[in-house]
């Protein structure tokens, strides 16, 4: 039976199935899967190398889309870094997921990032810059893991994240979260306040010298 054949959940019809293909990357061959929320429009992937429906734990990692960090290799955060720091272990553990989510900016979209960068231009950090913009610090959700997840087959996971609130949702939907994996960049002159308030004011669990 082929992926594209696989049951999706149908709670809500949240999110539906597309399409999977083969993605080489530099660091192994991983599988594709296409998924669209019918509400918004919104285009979403799974990565998946090797067989992850066995019920074992599958090193996995939910990403969140940032396209400065992860396309246009901006030092202003560590996302594209974590991205591919999150490639490489499942490259090298041979098995595993990545759930990329399109929720640029924290959710606030990729034109509000570009507003909430130049008031950090002008001093603000990264929280009070939405803020100051009208959102909320973090607007992303993670509701859509639970049928992709379903998808996939995949109930256990060691979760690569410094991000509690992701370890909380996957618990929520009775993801079983066998192990959390910090994926911890190093620090540069841009991101170095952005770390420190991911640190202190989104909880996230960053080295304590940051």
């Amino acid at each position: 039976m082929s992926s594209k054949d696989l049951p999706v959940s149908t709670e809500a019809q949240a999110l539906q199935f597309v399409d999977s293909c083969s993605l080489p990357t530099t660091w192994a061959n991983f599988t594709m899967h296409a998924f669209i929320e019918p509400a918004t429009g919104k285009e979403h992937i799974a990565l998946t190398l090797c067989v992850v429906r066995d019920g074992e734990p599958v090193l996995a990692r939910i990403h969140s889309e940032c396209l400065t960090g992860d396309a246009l290799f901006s030092q202003r955060c560590d996302c594209g870094p974590q991205l591919e720091m999150a490639m490489q272990k499942i490259a090298a553990e041979g098995r595993g997921a990545i759930l990329y989510l399109r929720q640029e900016g924290r959710g606030i979209g990729l034109l509000a990032k570009v507003q909430a960068y130049h008031l950090q231009d002008d001093g603000a950090d990264t929280v009070e810059a939405n803020q100051k913009l009208g959102f909320a610090a973090d607007l992303r959700s993670y509701s859509l893991c639970d049928p992709m997840l379903k998808h996939l087959g995949i109930h256990s996971v060691k979760l690569m994240t410094n991000n509690p609130r992701k370890i909380s949702a996957l618990q929520n939907m009775q993801v079983r979260v066998t192990e959390q994996i910090p994926l911890i960049i190093a620090h540069n002159p841009h991101n170095e306040r952005y770390l420190q308030t991911k640190a202190t004011k989104l909880g996230h669990m960053l080295a304590p010298d940051l």
